[in-house]
């Protein structure tokens, strides 16, 4: 059975798909200094059971969800289990429809939260910061010298 389109930019997704929307502490950089920020975005499923496994991450929380209580129609939506001041990811709305998409392809996953539930026993570590504003700056000195005959036909 095909799902009822409910959403233009996505038609073979229905408001009752599962998703996951997590969040995860990131910094952004000001001034020189970083300042955390609180990030709502979803979790895919391959990166849900990598978190699971206990890996680090920066996800304090997870929230099992459909896409009919993340979006009123293209305007996401605030979970209330989340903190007032946290934030959306840039491109929320195509973002969770992409994640919809993998639970849609694995069912399995949607096991491990069920619909309705918050998770956060995450291995939640901000060691590895998650910087939103930073830039790749490549200057010469970063190229790696090769041997002379690297590319010589010998």
């Amino acid at each position: 059975m095909t799902p009822i389109a409910s959403y233009p930019a996505a038609p073979d997704l229905a408001a009752d798909s599962y998703v996951v929307i997590g969040l995860a502490t990131c910094f952004v950089k000001e001034g020189g200094k970083l300042h955390p920020v609180q990030l709502i975005e979803p979790i895919p499923s391959a990166a849900l059971e990598a978190i699971l496994k206990g890996i680090p991450t920066s996800y304090e929380m997870a929230l099992a969800t459909t896409l009919g209580a993340a979006l009123d129609g293209d305007t996401p939506r605030q979970p209330i289990e989340f903190p007032a001041e946290a934030q959306f990811c840039d491109n929320f709305v195509e973002r969770v429809f992409s994640t919809a998409r993998t639970y849609s392809a694995r069912p399995v996953a949607a096991a491990h939260i069920p619909a309705g539930q918050v998770r956060s026993d995450f291995n939640h570590s901000t060691e590895r910061k998650r910087v939103l504003n930073s830039e790749r700056i490549v200057k010469t000195e970063d190229n790696v010298k090769q041997h002379s005959h690297t590319h010589k036909v010998l």
